[in-house]
């Protein structure tokens, strides 16, 4: 198994919360929030992570190195900022296996990866999607779900008058690494927006439901909650 983590975000929101180092860098309970990625992976049997990195990326590789607990480590640089999807297709350039997972490097999800890998080699679809339920979408957009499959997206914003509960992407994907992205794409651009939005029919992504813990740290009140919530989920190093 091969994983890239996109570890390049700004983190904007969190600015004031960050005191000089990346978001997917940020302290939780005491250690780095990548840390407790990187665990969850090598428990999974992933034999090698590719960091798409960017924003202080020489915090992230002075930390980690080439090695996390005999995992190997490769990096791939973002000069420039190329969205979740410009990131992506750049690092699974970097890629050796024929499905590679890849994941937004600020969101904890309590699922077993080997099992989302496996669920994609027997759907045969080019791209699976790990989706989560959630009371209310508006915050992350909704995605629409029919025997297994994605279907359709609700954008971002987009609900009732009250809380609407659905399905949403989860940040995790399993790709192919020959995936035939369109000539549309430029150099920078959304892997949600830009790629699966406007080509699911032609792909029909699988997706893997997710029924464990999910957390988005990409607010400041939600980094609040991780301090003490993600304590119960997220694996020890060793």
């Amino acid at each position: 198994m091969e994983a890239i983590i996109l570890a390049g975000g700004f983190g904007t929101r969190l600015a004031s919360r960050l005191q000089g180092v990346p978001k997917p860098m940020a302290p939780i309970a005491g250690r780095p929030f990548l840390e407790i990625l990187l665990t969850q992976l090598r428990r999974a049997g992933c034999t090698r992570a590719i960091l798409s990195v960017g924003h202080l990326h020489a915090v992230i590789q002075n930390h980690f190195g080439f090695t996390y607990h005999g995992m190997p480590i490769d990096y791939v640089v973002e000069e420039t900022p190329l969205g979740t999807g410009g990131a992506i297709r750049k690092a699974l350039a970097q890629a050796r296996e024929d499905a590679v997972l890849a994941m937004n490097g600020d969101t904890f999800r309590q699922i077993d990866y080997a099992r989302l890998m496996e669920f994609h080699r027997t759907e045969g679809a080019p791209a699976t999607m790990a989706v989560v339920r959630q009371p209310d979408i508006a915050r992350y957009g909704g995605v629409l779900v029919e025997n297994k499959r994605v279907v359709a997206f609700v954008e971002k914003g987009r609900s009732g008058p009250g809380p609407s509960p659905g399905w949403i992407n989860a940040g995790a994907y399993v790709l192919s690494r020959s995936l035939d992205w369109p000539n549309t794409l430029g150099e920078t651009f959304s892997i949600e927006t830009d790629f699966f939005m406007p080509e699911v029919a032609r792909l029909r992504p699988a997706a893997y439901e997710m029924h464990g813990f999910f957390l988005d740290i990409g607010l400041p009140e939600d980094l609040d909650r991780a301090q003490t919530e993600l304590a119960a989920f997220a694996p020890r190093p060793g």
